[in-house]
């Protein structure tokens, strides 16, 4: 197994993400989430597992998608369980991840929502 950079910040995740994806390494994404994390991706299902967030992310990287950076909201954290969250530029959603501290002292996400579309009114 590939000796992945581990975040050493809840932050420190969303560049990982971005990195990781944008060099179609569906292993070193779905290293990122614990063992048994949930992913609300596609749109009105969940994954649920490191090894069916893998095999989602080696389906969707198939096509090359390129990620662009976007500035984290401010994190929220209580003790080894923290908040993240991003505003996609487009200004439609946000994404928002529960991430825990793990025993290293490194992150992990183990709940991801990708991207929330607020309903039309």
């Amino acid at each position: 197994m590939t000796d992945y950079e581990k975040a050493q910040n809840p932050e420190d995740l969303t560049r990982l993400f971005v990195e990781r994806s944008n060099a179609g390494d569906a292993a070193g994404v779905a290293a990122l989430y614990e063992e048994h994390a949930v992913m609300a991706y596609p749109p009105g299902s969940r994954t649920v597992g490191r090894a069916a967030i893998r095999k989602l992310w080696e389906s969707v990287l198939a096509n090359a998608p390129r990620f662009e950076p976007e500035t984290p909201l401010p994190t929220l954290i209580s003790d080894d369980i923290a908040l993240t969250s991003t505003p996609p530029k487009d200004g439609s959603g946000a994404r928002a991840q529960v991430v825990r501290r793990q025993p290293d002292g490194t992150w992990l996400r183990l709940l991801d929502q990708p991207e929330f579309i607020p309903p039309t009114s």
